[in-house]
């Protein structure tokens, strides 16, 4: 398992041979993983250290191929802005240390208004914050420090109206939405792409956190003459609206967002309660296992977590692998000691890097992943074949 997954890695490895000698005198370098381990969005946030631990070992398994070793370091950001600067503050404040050089970038937690709250610092400290947060504003601000490794909301939000208008052909809608920032970003780009196919929604509802009992708003939506049910919900909140639809709305069509296709949501659902429900994502890799690099890691994390992959998870993964790579080229360009946060901004900015789930390069907003898919439950199954793929300019 290990030597074929190093073989398929290093068929995406960037470095040629020549150069190999060169690039090995490269130090390790520190990186700080800052995501939520606790609160609302620890699910989510446990995806994305495993994926990037994952990758972390991965790369320094190729030391002759792919030389750069990364020392992690993991902190609980919870869901609160402030916490997540008081994070980066601490990952940052002691620059090298343990035998390994100061960061050249920082990964950041997925959730937006966290995000929004970590630009500035990434400005200030001149550090690439590479993140899987899908809030559409964070690359409209113009931080030339921001890098975006899952589809924005432009992009899987669109999927997800698309696939309700053109495959589900609803007519009335009923959109349900997070209050919090990710919620909201979402519901804009839903609210326009539903306008702009003619497409009347019948009723918004945003909903806290905090929410227990979504029988209610379902049973609103259901009076409102709803077609379709859109969720655009964190996964705690995902599980519990589908669990009240099937109580007052069975036959409602359900197109959810990427919460709903973690397999950590699925496993609170016998198979048959999923039949008929969809959700957009950026991959799905139990569903992708015909290609041999993804059958490999999902192999793998299952040989080490004991548990299936998300599309967080391989977002966060590629984006490890793609730091790695930029890192390596600059090395075997310049020399080790050109390898700077500086130099990783310019490089992650021009780069083309074959990841797991797609090739990831910036559109000049820092968003490395234009691709989205949708997935459907058939009722006999936790893993939800690919029912459509889309990729918006």
């Amino acid at each position: 398992m290990v030597l074929s997954r190093r073989l398929l890695l290093a068929s995406a490895a960037t470095l040629a041979a020549p150069a190999v000698a060169r690039a090995q005198l490269l130090p390790p370098f520190r990186l700080p993983i800052l995501l939520p381990l606790t609160g609302f969005a620890a699910l989510e946030g446990k995806s994305q250290r495993e994926g990037a631990l994952l990758a972390i070992r991965d790369v320094a398994s190729l030391a002759n191929l792919v030389p750069v070793r990364f020392v992690p370091e993991v902190l609980d950001t919870g869901t609160a802005p402030e916490a997540a600067v008081t994070a980066w503050q601490r990952a940052l404040r002691d620059g090298a240390r343990d035998g390994a050089r100061a960061p050249v970038a920082v990964l950041g937690p997925i959730l937006g208004t966290q995000m929004l709250a970590l630009l500035p610092e990434a400005a200030t400290a001149k550090l690439p914050l590479l993140a899987v947060s899908g809030t559409a504003r964070l690359s409209e601000l113009g931080n030339p420090w921001f890098f975006r490794f899952f589809p924005a909301d432009g992009v899987v939000k669109i999927a997800h109206a698309r696939y309700v208008a053109e495959v589900i052909k609803a007519k009335k809608p009923a959109v349900i939405f997070q209050t919090t920032a990710y919620g909201q970003s979402g519901r804009e780009v839903l609210a326009k792409a539903f306008a702009d196919a003619g497409i009347t929604v019948v009723l918004e509802e945003g909903v806290a956190t905090s929410i227990n009992d979504f029988t209610p708003i379902i049973a609103k939506a259901k009076s409102a003459g709803a077609d379709a049910l859109v969720l655009h919900l964190h996964s705690q909140s995902t599980a519990l609206a589908i669990r009240a639809a099937r109580s007052v709305a069975p036959d409602l069509p359900i197109v959810a967002g990427s919460a709903m296709a973690q397999p950590a949501t699925a496993e609170l659902f016998q198979p048959a309660e999923l039949k008929g429900v969809c959700s957009e994502t950026a991959s799905m890799p139990t569903a992708s296992m015909d290609d041999p690099r993804m059958k490999a890691f999902v192999e793998e994390y299952r040989a080490v977590y004991k548990a299936d992959p998300d599309a967080f998870a391989v977002a966060q993964y590629d984006a490890v692998s793609t730091l790695a790579a930029a890192v390596a080229e600059i090395a075997k360009a310049d020399g080790a000691d050109k390898v700077s946060g500086e130099a990783v901004r310019a490089k992650l900015s021009t780069i083309r890097y074959r990841g797991l789930a797609t090739e990831y390069g910036s559109d000049g907003k820092g968003n490395m992943n234009r691709a989205a898919i949708i997935v459907c439950y058939d009722g006999t199954s936790r893993v939800p074949p690919i029912a459509q793929r889309y990729t918006v300019p």
